[in-house]
């Protein structure tokens, strides 16, 4: 088992115990690519409710939301998995331009990112509505950091969704003005721009 990003990696790691459920980390893997598209949207349809119409989240599952497997083929996204081998979350982080969106997104650029200058993307959580507040989201974010850390990055940035903004801050990123991004049939969504510097 390797302990670094790269393909083909397991990363089973980071466990945690919760209510009595036990939750192991790991790379993502193509093979999960329809697993994760299915956790993706109900996450979105079920934790979005409170601050999205439905119109809207079903026009940002377009594009705007959902799986980039360009992460998954790097080795940087993760699946949380009960002991059971069910995946209740994902999450990860890139080394690529692209802020955000899935692979149907029309604005992407998978140029990559220079550590030196530019701050690594955290990129696409979404956890089970079933296993929200059990620490997943934390457990996945602080596994992204950490590697794009030991990659060489000091710096993070993020597109979040107006439910993921209270993980992100209390995790400390700073949020800017929201930006409304436009989707398809007339639509627009909220989305938050956010930034960490790591603390040397």
């Amino acid at each position: 088992m390797r302990d670094s990003a790269g393909e083909g990696q397991t990363l089973l790691s980071c466990v945690i115990l919760n209510n009595g459920m036990k939750y192991l980390l790991r790379a993502a893997t193509l093979a999960d690519e329809a697993t994760l598209r299915d956790l993706i949207a109900r996450s979105i349809r079920s934790l979005g409710l409170a601050d999205y119409t439905p119109a809207q989240i079903e026009a940002a599952l377009l594009g705007a939301f959902g799986l980039d497997t360009a992460l998954v083929r790097d080795g940087t996204y993760f699946a949380a998995v009960t002991e059971l081998g069910e995946i209740v979350g994902c999450g990860g982080w890139s080394r690529r331009k692209t802020l955000f969106g899935s692979d149907a997104h029309g604005d992407r650029d998978d140029a990559w990112l220079d550590p030196v200058s530019d701050p690594a993307k955290i990129r696409a959580f979404f956890i089970d509505p079933l296993h929200v507040r059990r620490g997943l989201g934390r457990m996945i974010l602080e596994r992204s950091e950490g590697e794009a850390a030991r990659a060489g990055f000091s710096a993070f940035e993020l597109m979040a969704t107006l439910p993921g903004i209270r993980l992100y801050e209390k995790c400390g990123y700073v949020p800017a003005a929201p930006i409304r991004y436009p989707l398809p049939g007339s639509l627009d969504i909220t989305f938050v721009p956010m930034t960490k510097k790591l603390v040397c």
